[in-house]
């Protein structure tokens, strides 16, 4: 009897702990400002000092950080790295390359592997071009050299000219189905068959089939892809893919809101309502 209640005393004592160091941590943040919130996620980011008034635009500067660093950090339950490999794609499809070198370092700080920067910014690729995916891979690699990063990196690719289209398919046909098979029906010629067939070889099979990103974490860098190209259509039905591939709406709509000082309200809010209807129909 008595190591019960001994037993039963410790738990409530544990149980005690617990709840006051998370009761103390809360109200840690709760008493933190968003200055005092820009100032711990710039230093991690960037390993320096925010809110530097010895620039040349102090007072924009100042908006800037604690917007983004103070606030925008803190909606959702993204964790850091994930709202940098989020910034670096949407940087990388503006083709805004300074504040990508800055973004690609500080992605690097937060442990973000060179790998994982690597399959976020070529699956670009298949939704901006080659050329602007070229622009940002010479941004990366100039950051790799400065950093003693070894490049050409690893392959981390895993299929062939004989499977690309299978594995490519197995991927796309649970998220979206014939979708784009069907939309492009009816053109010249059949000519829509064969861009179905590449959609599924390129962006499936060519990209989405590489290491170094699971397929949750490829969907939820599209949504950044398409917010900064404010393509709701396509966005819309990546917001399904993303549901599909297990991300969750809240996660989502962080995601979303996560590019808006890189993109800018119009393009967000149309990117939020298009999150709505999703939510809406379901």
């Amino acid at each position: 009897m008595f190591r019960k209640i001994l037993a039963i005393s410790l738990a409530v004592t544990i149980m005690h702990s617990n709840f006051t160091l998370a009761n103390s941590l809360n109200n840690k943040e709760k008493r933190m400002t968003r200055t005092d919130i820009c100032k711990e996620n710039y230093k991690t980011l960037f390993k320096g000092e925010a809110l530097n008034t010895e620039v040349d635009d102090p007072e924009m500067l100042a908006i800037l950080q604690k917007y983004i660093f103070g606030e925008i950090f803190t909606v959702g339950e993204l964790d850091i790295k994930t709202r940098e490999m989020i910034t670096v794609t949407s940087l990388a499809v503006q083709q805004t390359l300074p504040q990508l070198k800055a973004h690609i370092n500080a992605a690097l700080n937060t442990g973000v592997t060179p790998i994982e920067l690597r399959e976020a910014i070529y699956q670009c690729a298949p939704f901006i071009g080659f050329p602007k995916t070229l622009n940002a891979l010479g941004v990366l690699n100039e950051v790799f050299k400065e950093r003693g990063i070894q490049t050409p990196l690893k392959s981390t690719a895993t299929t062939n000219e004989n499977n690309r289209y299978e594995k490519g398919l197995e991927i796309q046909k649970p998220l979206y189905g014939d979708e784009i098979k069907e939309s492009m029906k009816g053109l010249p010629d059949n000519m829509g068959e064969e861009v179905a067939r590449f959609l599924t070889e390129v962006n499936f099979g060519d990209f989405y089939t590489r290491e170094g990103l699971d397929i949750k974490t490829r969907e939820l860098l599209v949504i950044s892809i398409l917010v900064t190209t404010n393509n709701t259509a396509t966005l819309k039905s990546h917001i399904k893919g993303n549901l599909k591939a297990g991300n969750s709406k809240e996660t989502i709509t962080a995601a979303i809101i996560q590019c808006l000082p890189y993109v800018g309200f119009p393009n967000t809010l149309n990117a939020l309502r298009t999150m709505k209807e999703i939510l809406n129909e379901q």
